[in-house]
């Protein structure tokens, strides 16, 4: 029988980084190593967990967060990369008061998450494919979403939902 007692080589532990990260309009200070992703800082480090640990490969859309306005994959996006830049997440997008913001509330009505798991993600999605006007019809909806995975299937009533922001977004225009 094989010998399957290896030792794993140990990674150096590399030098904290100081870096400051503007999230949901404030500054946080800390001392990151420098292969943290912005991931594990949301969750690990500033205790955000409403992005989530899906897939870690940037395939399935469960950490998807804005920064600068636009969607990106928290777990392949590096914590220093991300200094200076204005970082949104799920936490951040209901109104100071706490009122829904209109995309979490059209999931709310549309039963448009189940298990709940992808829905940060979807969101945070959902919110940027409005935001960049990539609503024209449901399958260019499909389309622009389609970087986020439901294990549920609740994908006709995600699209319903961004129909629906979408179109009161249009008649405030």
């Amino acid at each position: 029988m094989p010998d399957t007692n290896f030792e794993q080589p140990q990674t150096p532990a590399a030098t904290p980084l100081a870096m400051t990260l503007h999230v949901n309009g404030r500054d946080h200070l800390m001392a990151l190593d420098p292969r943290t992703t912005l991931l594990d800082a949301l969750r690990e480090h500033l205790g955000l967990t409403g992005t989530k640990v899906g897939c870690n490969h940037g395939t399935c859309g469960a950490c998807t967060v804005h920064i600068d306005g636009r969607r990106h994959l928290a777990c392949l996006v590096l914590a220093a990369a991300a200094q200076r830049r204005n970082i949104g997440t799920i936490e951040g997008l209901a109104g100071p008061d706490g009122a829904l913001h209109p995309m979490q509330a059209a999931f709310v009505a549309h039963d448009a998450l189940q298990c709940g798991y992808c829905t940060p993600g979807q969101i945070m999605s959902a919110v940027a494919c409005v935001a960049e006007g990539h609503t024209g019809s449901d399958a260019e909806i499909r389309e622009y979403m389609s970087g986020n995975l439901c294990r549920c299937g609740a994908y006709p009533n995600i699209v319903a939902a961004v129909r629906e922001v979408a179109a009161n977004a249009q008649q405030r225009s």
